[in-house]
């Protein structure tokens, strides 16, 4: 990236995250990160995104695989998935980031405009990637921070530029991974369908069978599907978006850990906690704590199809 581009882009980002955590820009779908400090290993969910870093460096962790965001390379989530990361930054150089949502209906619009030669197959790992920054991307960018700046210019100008932002994505290294996300008669696509209903009844019990039917496949094949696109089981990965959602419930809304683990599924509070505290590593009350007393900032977001833990 370009020097004088590069610092630019830090000076608008910490205009715009002025303190720890996250912060929505004027634009939905588009939001801030920044940390003041390094931050060890965590678990995380991420929705399909694009995350670019702009300043410090950040690692995601999933299996036996590292991926690197840093101002050099942006990250893309073609499917929702956990994973863990940690963070490196200080007070003089915070860790600054740029989250864009990927609107998948977006994302099928631009694919039926682009040709075979951007129709790539995804590799084995699609469902996340990290991504070389080049120039083109890293001046949308710029101009997207540039119109964030303004409501008039965010609401007039902002859309087109994400639209932008997007399709430099699917005419990348990664476009493939995106297509087959939306392709349903992919094997890759149907199982980040069945990601979405996932998500979209993280609350009530997932039969593996029914998903496996929905999917078009048997038992055994969607078991190993949904672990090559996720790198964990269905029963697993449910009991992961469970978790995320009530740690999210405790920290933005206040509700107690009994009450979390209720709205999102859970007919024990008791394997709730002790299912948490292996997850995460402290108990629900002392996760929220610290996530309180540290200002990790967590607005709440507009509607969205899937719970994310960034």
């Amino acid at each position: 990236m370009d020097d004088l581009r590069q610092q630019r882009i830090i000076g608008m980002v910490r205009e715009y995250a002025p303190s720890e955590g996250y912060t929505l820009s004027r634009l939905d779908g588009v939001r801030f990160m920044r940390a003041d400090g390094p931050i060890t290993r965590v678990p995380v969910m991420y929705e399909p995104s694009i995350v670019i870093v702009c300043q410090g460096r950040k690692r995601g962790f999933l299996d036996d695989a590292v991926y690197t965001y840093d101002p050099h390379h942006y990250l893309v989530l073609s499917v929702p998935l956990p994973f863990e990361s940690d963070t490196q930054a200080s007070p003089e150089e915070p860790m600054l980031a740029v989250a864009v949502s990927i609107d998948l209906k977006l994302a099928a619009e631009l694919v039926l405009l682009l040709d075979a030669r951007h129709r790539r197959q995804p590799s084995a790992a699609a469902g996340m990637c990290s991504t070389p920054l080049d120039d083109a991307m890293s001046d949308t960018l710029l101009r997207l921070l540039q119109a964030l700046g303004s409501e008039d210019d965010a609401r007039v100008l902002g859309p087109g530029i994400v639209r932008e932002l997007l399709y430099r994505v699917l005419t990348g290294p990664q476009g493939g991974a995106v297509h087959a996300a939306l392709n349903q008669q992919s094997h890759f696509g149907r199982i980040g369908k069945a990601l979405r209903r996932i998500h979209a009844n993280y609350d009530r019990p997932v039969d593996v069978a029914t998903l496996a039917s929905d999917a078009g496949m048997s038992v055994a094949a969607f078991h190993a599907h949904f672990k090559a696109v996720t790198r964990t089981t269905p029963i697993q990965y449910l009991k992961t978006t469970r978790l995320h959602k009530a740690r999210l419930l405790m920290v933005q809304d206040g509700v107690n850990a009994a009450t979390a683990s209720h709205m999102v599924g859970y007919e024990s509070s008791s394997q709730f906690s002790r299912e948490f505290k292996r997850f995460f590593g402290r108990t629900p009350a002392h996760e929220a704590a610290v996530m309180k007393s540290a200002l990790i900032q967590m607005p709440a977001q507009p509607a969205s199809a899937y719970v994310t833990m960034q």
